[in-house]
Parts: C-alpha cells; structure tokens; sequence
C-alpha cells in the first residue's frame, strides 16, 4: 500500500495566496516579546514607527496603510499579476481589472492584520512540519530532496527558497490563528448535540465500519498553479482508475499500475482496511455511505489530488467497545533549567528506588514533573488509543497489568509509567456525540470565520490611498 494523508486542508477566506496543508503550530510561552516579521507579500511590512513609510517617503508608493504597516503598489501588482496566472493556467475568466484589484488589495490587508496578530500571540511554526510540506513540493517538482529543491530556486534568483519558507510558515501561521479564533466563537451546547442527533442527518453517525479502496492522483503542482492540461491530464487517469476498479474482485496494485501510464506522479493508497466514516473528514465520509459494496466513486477533486474510493465491504454494529489502560507516570521534564543528561539521571535513580520497593504514587507526587497528575500519585486514570503520543501508547500496551515500565523518553521528557488496569470499554454514546459535536463545527465554522475577519479589519486603522 502507498500510503498517503486523507485530511483535508483547511481552506482560508481571501487571505493564503498558497496552499499549506496540515502544518502545526503551537503557543510560544514568550508572545509578549515576540518580534513582528517582515510578510514577503508587503516588503514595507516590518518599519518600525520612526521609519515607517508614507506617501511623503515612499519612492515605490504606497497604496495602502494598515495600522503600523503599508502596502505597497509593487506588492499589489505583483498579487494581481499572480491572480491572473492562476485564473489563465486554470482557464477560468479573468475578473475585470478594478474588481480584481478590490479582491487582491483586501486580501492583502487581511493576510496583514492576521500576521501582525500572529506575531503578538508568538504562534510558531513546527519544523518538522514545514520541512514535510517542502519535501513534497520537492516531489511534485520531481526533485529528490529539499536541498535539491532550494538549489533549483536559488539558482534561478538567489533567495527564492527562504521566501518560499517563509510563506509557508506564514501561511500555516494564519491558518492556526484562524483555527483557534473559530474554536473561541463556535459556542455548541449538549442541546444542540441532542438536537442533532435526533435529526436524519445524525444516521452518518452509526458504528458502521467501511472498508474502503481509497487511491489518490496527485497533482504534479499546487493546484492553483495548474494548466488545464495538467488538470485534464489527473483526471483522466482517474477515471482510467475508476474504470478498473469496478471490475469484481481487481487487484488494487494491479489497477493502480495499469492506470498510471506516463502520468509523472507515482498513484497513491491502496486498501486502507475497516474505519468508520464518521472517522473521517466530512466530505470523504459522505461520500462513502452513499456507495453500494462493490462501487465505486466518481473521481473527487481535492487540493491535494483527485481521490477515487471503492467501497469494498461494510459491517455494521450498534455499539463501539474500545480497549483502555488504567496508567499512572512519572515525568521528569527537559528544558532550560534541566538538560537531557540531568533528567534522564533523575529518572533512573527513581526506577532504582521503585526497584527497591518504593511506592509508584508516592514518587510521582513527590517528584513527577507533570502538575495535572502528580497530586494524585501520577494517576491518568482510563486512557484509550490515541489519548496519548505515540512513543507512550507503546510502552504502555507493552506493559503488563500491575507491572512498571522502564524509563522511557517522548517529545515531553523522560517518564515511568505502570499500568494499574485494563479493560473494554462501551464508548458508543460519547463517540456519537462527539462526532456529532464535530459535524456541527464543521457548519458553523465558515460563519464564525466570516464574522471574525470582518471584526478583524473593522478594529484596525486601515487607509486605502488612490493608485
């Protein structure tokens, strides 16, 4: 099986001009002293007060001010010229040139206000995370690994490659402050859950596991930047795919190397086995209940490929039971005032005196780092799959009842951890809440999402200047 991601990218209103899916961020505990970056789109983004341009200072001009910060006509030109490549390649109409500059310039203050409200709040990119997202524009490129990527760039004009970097971090940046301001805003009651799951709507929601062929076309681009030819040229060999798997009982490798042809990206998935539909994101899943066992899709276009799902078998079941652990642990936490070497000592001279007798929960109240569970002896309580981050879950589903594992580090620390109990759990009703919790997000989101963009530019000083 070629294994690929079936999340779903989240789409910004008028403010990305590039796609970054799936790119993490967390909270910096340092905000207040978080420096503004400069935004590639807006060179004038970063001035301090007393450099600040204007229309007076400015040899480029300045077409608009948002806040502290301008934007110049350059900027808004070059996000015009851009806009027109897009819609040209794509072969859709080109907006008449005064309602495209409107479109574009209001895209510009927005993507401003939301880095400047980035930089505040000190929301920082996950490494990790970006250098995947380059790698697979390094792929779509036909190039073999990142540093191949920024040598193309660069050679063709020198810093192309930090500016791509750094739009991706800002645009994963926006994408997380919007995440989190429509979390604060969508307000979904245990009323609102019953209502919903008195609704017909709700019956996507049954314990009913699918199991799915599910096998993507990737894009040999961002998809924005698409001939109409490339776009033909996917879907074509989608439904070349399509067609061979409506044969009874195909093989899927087969299938996936007879539609491949000359198509210059290798298909992806495969059998991706039993889950359930409401598991997955909303689009997939409704798609996927409406299939009949043996059927196939329509070739689904996605930002990231054109995906085509057979439905390959279905059971159905009314309850869901799931294993849990009953865990305690102790951390010992790695940071600036304790380095690697400290704590990983710390840790096995309290495995030596749990070896020597000493009491689990009296250790973790005493010397466990995590403040959440050390008042009660390092007590989790019930965990189930996929509470936990993964280097955990897997000493603790190789830890016998009663027994304590030996020290073992994650991305928090170093930790002991024993297992107290194991079950089987019915989770069938707070799945289908949950779930349902979720699908009711999904709905109100858009508009919590429109309203804060609007209060956004609404509380800012924004003075649009004439061409």
């Amino acid at each position: 099986m070629r294994v690929f991601s079936l999340r779903q990218a989240s789409r910004a209103v008028l403010v990305s001009m590039s796609m970054s899916a799936g790119i993490a961020l967390s909270l910096s505990v340092n905000a207040a002293t978080s420096t503004q970056a400069q935004n590639d789109m807006s060179p004038a983004a970063n001035q301090t007060n007393s450099t600040r341009l204007t229309p007076a200072n400015s040899a480029d001009g300045i077409i608009a001010l948002v806040n502290d910060n301008a934007i110049l006509k350059s900027d808004l030109a070059a996000a015009m010229a851009q806009s027109q490549a897009r819609a040209q390649a794509a072969g859709e109409p080109i907006t008449n040139p005064a309602q495209l500059q409107s479109e574009v310039l209001n895209a510009l203050i927005l993507r401003e206000l939301q880095l400047s409200l980035v930089n505040r709040m000190g929301l920082k990119p996950d490494e990790a995370a970006i250098n995947q997202r380059l790698a697979q524009i390094a792929q779509a490129e036909g190039l073999d690994s990142i540093a191949t990527l920024q040598q193309r760039l660069d050679s063709a004009q020198a810093g192309s490659y930090a500016n791509l970097r750094k739009k991706l971090i800002e645009d994963a940046a926006i994408q997380a402050l919007q995440q989190r301001q429509i979390a604060n805003r969508v307000r979904i009651s245990e009323q609102d859950i019953d209502a919903f799951l008195a609704s017909p709507e709700a019956k996507r929601l049954n314990q009913s596991e699918y199991q799915t062929i599910h096998v993507r076309v990737p894009y040999v681009d961002d998809y924005n930047r698409l001939s109409a030819a490339q776009r033909s040229e996917a879907l074509a060999v989608a439904q070349r795919l399509r067609t061979r798997l409506q044969t009874p009982n195909i093989d899927v490798e087969m299938a996936m190397n007879d539609s491949q042809g000359d198509y210059p990206i290798a298909l992806q998935g495969g059998d991706m086995g039993f889950h359930r539909a409401a598991a997955l994101p909303t689009e997939l899943s409704t798609e996927i209940t409406k299939l009949d066992i043996g059927a196939v899709s329509e070739p689904l276009i996605t930002p990231e490929g054109i995906d085509v799902i057979k439905l390959a078998d279905k059971k159905t079941s009314d309850t869901m039971i799931i294993p849990q652990w009953h865990t305690r642990h102790i951390l010992v936490k790695v940071d600036e005032l304790q380095t690697d070497a400290l704590a990983e000592q710390k840790i096995n001279d309290l495995y030596e005196q749990l070896r020597q007798g000493a009491d689990f929960a009296d250790l973790a109240a005493t010397y466990s780092d995590d403040p959440g569970s050390a008042g009660r002896g390092g007590d989790l309580e019930w965990v189930s799959e996929d509470d936990m981050v993964a280097p955990f879950e897997a000493v603790m589903k190789n830890t016998s009842v009663g027994d304590y594992s030996a020290p073992f580090k994650t991305q928090f620390g170093w930790h002991i951890l024993k297992v107290e109990g194991q079950r089987q759990h019915d989770v069938s009703d707070q799945y289908r809440r949950n779930m349902a919790r979720q699908a009711l997000y999904q709905r109100l989101a858009p508009q919590a999402q429109e309203d804060w963009l609007q209060e956004l530019q609404a509380s800012a000083y924004i003075q649009v200047l004439a061409p």
